[in-house]
């Protein structure tokens, strides 16, 4: 009785522990932290979402059991707009499932779609629910470099990924990616996606893309879809979130879209698990993708904003940050002096002296190491008041080792 649970077992210490476990002591202390650790849109939904959500829920009937798959209007509401945004045709019926939150859909596709022992490529670094929902399902997971020398690079990623399924036994089943990428706002282009294509029909894989920030983009370009790539729906799955989109992470609704085998596999799972989202949550969500789009901008300009001035600010005080060209997240390298210590310790350094709490790279897989993720969910005033912090770190640094390297050694 008393070892471990095996699927729990399976899974590592959770990294982020010992930063939230910091955030809550100091914050019982009275401490003002300032919090780019989580990824958690602060924005408000916009009114006409709002508005439908309550008008709907005055109505006794949408308080019954709803659709595990999804009401046949918000799945109609999603193929549009696929059919707008990437114009990719999707049949409601067969290539559309609503799910709660893109995290959801991953796992549960990952618990249909995996055989105790099955082999998954997924990248590293990556948003835990990529490995982890196929750990959980009984999976062995083969990681994929997701950066080299700090960025995606498209012909070193195939080169990696060619190799992890020359060297994996059993073959692999599925690849995993995301872009843009959470955690490191990494972006690609639809050359990359029918390379990959071609290279999954090639070598009999299945591919999950994640694109829950398929509206939060600073460049010109929008990021695509790879169903986009002709023939893609042979073989792929996509998914996506109102979260970020819409300023809607606690309502959450998500989809997945794509290979009717994979959306027939996620619809038997969900059917077991769930009735789906409350009634009156799926008809505000169907009325946010047939709404005015104006909202959508304003959310992304409001990131953009905050983006350039967390680049900026940190940069005046000493730190170096990489613009991101896309997501809710900057991705940075722990600066000099600190980069010895690597990303976990940094962090508790920012917490303890600047009062200013950021997710260690290392959270998100080995090769996050020497990074840390910093969330765009502060307004600017409050962006500008940790850079004030930052800078006093990085003015005291050798100090502030000095400090730190006394109380290691006397652990």
């Amino acid at each position: 009785m008393s070892e471990e649970f095996y699927r729990i077992k399976r899974l590592p210490p959770y990294v982020f522990a010992e930063v939230n476990r910091l955030k809550a002591e100091f914050r019982a202390q009275g401490a003002d932290i300032i919090d780019f650790g989580m990824g958690n849109p602060d924005m408000d939904t916009p009114p006409h979402i709002v508005e439908k959500l309550v008008e709907t829920v005055r109505r006794p009937r949408t308080h019954r059991y709803s659709s595990s798959k999804g009401i046949p209007g918000l799945r109609r509401a999603q193929a549009g707009y696929y059919a707008r945004r990437f114009g990719v045709d999707l049949d409601p019926e067969t290539e559309v499932i609503a799910t709660l939150g893109s995290k959801e859909g991953l796992a549960n596709l990952a618990m249909a779609i995996t055989a105790p022992g099955d082999v998954m490529l997924v990248p590293n670094p990556s948003y835990p629910i990529h490995p982890y929902g196929f750990m959980i399902a009984g999976g062995t997971l083969r990681h994929v470099s997701a950066l080299h020398d700090g960025r995606f690079d498209p012909e070193a990623y195939m080169r990696s990924l060619a190799q992890a399924v020359k060297h994996s036994v059993p073959a692999p089943v599925a690849v995993v990616v995301s872009f843009p990428s959470n955690p490191t706002a990494q972006v690609c282009d639809l050359d990359f996606y029918a390379e990959l294509i071609a290279f999954a029909k090639k070598h009999h894989l299945w591919v999950l893309s994640d694109l829950a920030y398929a509206e939060i983009y600073f460049d010109d370009v929008p990021p695509p879809s790879i169903l986009q790539v002709p023939g893609a729906r042979d073989v792929a799955v996509e998914f996506t979130s109102l979260s970020k989109t819409f300023s809607m992470p606690g309502w959450r609704m998500g989809f997945a879209v794509g290979n009717r085998r994979l959306i027939d596999a996620l619809t038997r799972i969900k059917s077991y698990l769930d009735y789906g989202a409350f009634t009156p949550v799926q008809v505000a969500a169907a009325a946010a993708l047939n709404g005015p789009e104006d909202c959508i901008a304003e959310i992304r300009d409001t990131y953009r904003a905050r983006r350039d001035v967390m680049v900026r600010s940190m940069e005046q005080a000493g730190w170096a940050i990489p613009s991101p060209p896309a997501t809710m997240f900057c991705w940075a390298p722990v600066p000099e002096p600190f980069a010895g210590l690597g990303s976990m310790e940094f962090s508790k350094i920012l917490l303890r002296e600047a009062s200013v709490a950021v997710a260690p790279g290392v959270g998100f897989g080995e090769y996050g190491e020497g990074y840390v993720r910093l969330g765009l969910v502060e307004n600017e005033h409050r962006i500008r008041q940790a850079a004030r912090g930052v800078k006093k770190v990085m003015q005291n640094a050798g100090e502030i080792l000095a400090r730190y390297s006394q109380l290691e050694s006397g652990r």
